[in-house]
């Protein structure tokens, strides 16, 4: 198989999306992440970098702009870049179907059991919004179902080419990846 230009990235919270990303920067692949565009919009605004605030201002953008926002700005910075690109923290539908327009594209779903990805989120020290597995579980359930420009992560998991299950070693996860390209 021929190695994509462009590769997404979605997955659950603490499932390993950044573990997924590095193992294409060291294949070549530029790094961009939606996220980093909402922590940037929040910089600006000179607004607290947390979850919630993440979320609430990816909705805005989707709402105000229009759903695929986001896979347009990171389209301009991958333009700019000229490289073949990881690009990670897709949460929309309308987000994957911009990227898919785009060409030579695959989307990477990254899921790992909720305890794992639990204790992940609780090392790397971000204002995750929760403190306890079930808060944790309830602001997961929000992301995965919503409607409109709200989040809609089940429905991404769905559109994925590839899904890769990381509770294991990372030697298990680049296993996984090899398929890719």
């Amino acid at each position: 198989m021929k190695a994509p230009r462009l590769i997404g990235l979605t997955g659950t919270n603490g499932s390993g999306k950044s573990e997924v990303a590095a193992y294409f920067q060291k294949k070549g692949y530029a790094y961009f992440s939606l996220s980093d565009l909402l922590r940037e919009e929040l910089e600006q605004r000179g607004e607290p970098i947390t979850r919630d605030n993440l979320i609430r201002v990816g909705n805005e953008l989707r709402r105000i702009f229009g759903h695929d926002v986001l896979a347009r700005r990171v389209m301009e910075k991958v333009r700019k870049a000229n490289l073949p690109a990881v690009i990670d923290s897709i949460r929309h539908p309308a987000e994957v179907e911009h990227l898919r327009r785009e060409g030579s594209f695959v989307l990477v779903a990254v899921d790992a059991s909720p305890e794992v990805r639990f204790a992940r989120v609780r090392i790397r020290g971000r204002d995750e919004s929760a403190s306890t597995l079930e808060e944790f579980l309830a602001k997961e359930r929000e992301e995965m179902w919503g409607k409109g420009e709200a989040q809609q992560l089940q429905q991404c998991l769905s559109m994925a080419d590839f899904s890769v299950w990381n509770d294991g070693s990372l030697e298990e996860l680049y296993s996984q990846l090899e398929r890719i390209g």
